[in-house]
């Protein structure tokens, strides 16, 4: 069971985000944010309002809010809102939205010149792909909730899919039977309704139509005093369902809700240059392998996999008796790994990637990874096409065996990538000419040279 919630246990935090990577402590006019006890707002004087601002542009990269020309919130990533954040209701504020573009951040929504009015809470979502993104508008009355009742606004930012009706039911419910919440299309938003707190179970369909589910939240809490803004996002991960839902509450509590059946991705990288052929064997299951037979250099397409608890093992291909390297694995639905058996066979070890596939349409996303046991660290190099690295520091310095630089933002356009040992001009590799694309995402692995 996942929980949605302002106050969360220990069990449920797993699934809860951090919604801002920096804050605006109140200093500028008209508004206020604190680390203090509560929702975390400085009280304003007189008359407010509260405005709550969501990222649902699924193609679009981390993005930073300005109130009234000062940053409010940085690296808001798609998915994630703000909370609610109180603003001086008495006077006019500008609000902007800039994407996180390589280089310096791009104005892709506003300055937006509002006035607000008190007692009014107002949800600005950037939705829409970045081609054409921006900003939807919703506002309702600033009321109380009532004890033991959960207050829910449902969003639709999924720009793919297609008109769709919302049930809200206790868990199980037969939908022929149940009356939705409401039916709306991209841009449209349910409620806010106030609804018993407790169990149900959201599910979404062709509008108008009881089946086939499109998405199927599986049992879920809604928490007494929440105030919960649903955003039908979508699905930039693994499965087949067309949108996951995207839960932020006042206090800028982020969750990620995912279709029951969202399976998790998982691909294999041959990695050990003097091995032969090699098998993949999960829990023992010698019959059907995972990869039956994968040679040097080579890698799998993304397998798709039940989540849960894997025994994994690697054997050459021709003899699964013979157990070369054994690890245990925890894939969670919705997750993206790459596994790499690497070393030298002597030696063999693993390295489990964290992974991603979600297209940014302003960048390309590149990571390199030391995967060659024979080498010590190494510095590498990612410029411009032609240049000289002699008088540049590396982009990355001193990288170990198995180390990687993680995913980095570049602008898209022809790079050159150079490896050199630790401390020297002397390249081991390269320049090697790389084309980076928008959208793109690239992983790049020195190794040994086969046996």
């Amino acid at each position: 069971m996942r929980r949605l919630s302002k106050m969360l246990p220990p069990a449920a935090a797993a699934i809860i985000l951090s919604a801002c990577g920096g804050y605006y402590h109140g200093n500028g006019p008209g508004y206020g944010h604190s680390n203090g006890p509560g929702n975390g707002y400085l009280p304003l004087p007189g008359p407010q309002a509260l405005l709550e601002v969501m990222h649902a542009s699924p193609d679009a990269p981390p993005v930073n809010v300005l109130f009234d020309g000062n940053l409010a919130y940085s690296n808001l990533d798609y998915r994630q809102g703000t909370g609610q954040i109180p603003l001086d209701a008495t006077v006019s504020h500008t609000i902007a939205i800039q994407a996180q573009t390589p280089g310096a951040p791009t104005t892709v929504i506003g300055p937006l010149s509002e006035s607000f009015t008190a007692n009014t809470v107002y949800t600005i979502v950037a939705e829409g792909p970045v081609a054409s993104i921006g900003p939807v508008v919703f506002s309702h009355p600033q009321t109380p909730i009532a004890p033991s009742m959960t207050r829910v606004q449902v969003l639709h930012a999924a720009p793919a899919a297609p008109s769709v009706s919302v049930y809200v039911t206790t868990p199980g419910a037969n939908l022929a039977s149940s009356a939705p919440l409401g039916t709306f299309s991209f841009k449209g938003s349910l409620g806010p309704t106030d609804l018993p707190s407790g169990q149900y179970e959201i599910r979404v369909t062709p509008a108008g139509a009881a089946s086939p589910v499109l998405f199927d939240s599986g049992t879920i809490a809604l928490v007494v005093g929440a105030d919960l803004l649903l955003a039908a996002v979508q699905n930039t991960g693994p499965g087949t369902a067309p949108i996951e839902i995207a839960s932020v509450d006042q206090n800028g509590n982020n969750s990620r809700l995912l279709d029951v059946s969202t399976p998790a991705n998982l691909r294999v990288v041959h990695d050990v240059a003097d091995a032969p052929a090699v098998s993949v064997i999960a829990s023992g299951n010698t019959a059907s392998p995972l990869v039956p037979s994968l040679t040097y250099p080579n890698f799998t397409a993304y397998l798709s996999e039940t989540p849960g608890a894997y025994d994994i093992a690697v054997t050459p291909a021709n003899n699964t008796g013979d157990i070369l390297l054994n690890l245990s694995l925890n894939l969670r639905a919705g997750s993206q790994h790459t596994f790499y058996a690497v070393g030298p066979l002597a030696n063999i070890g693993p390295l489990f990637t964290v992974d991603h596939n979600r297209r940014i349409a302003t960048q390309a996303e590149l990571r390199i990874i030391h995967g060659s046991p024979s080498a010590g660290p190494v510095d590498i190099y990612v410029t411009a096409s032609g240049a000289n690295i002699a008088s540049v520091s590396p982009t990355y310095a001193g990288v170990t065996f198995t180390s990687d630089t993680g995913f980095q933002a570049f602008a898209a356009g022809a790079y050159d990538v150079t490896l050199t040992a630790a401390g020297s001009k002397t390249p081991a590799i390269g320049p090697v000419p790389v084309t980076l694309k928008d959208s793109g995402i690239y992983t790049a692995v020195a190794r040994d040279a086969a046996g």
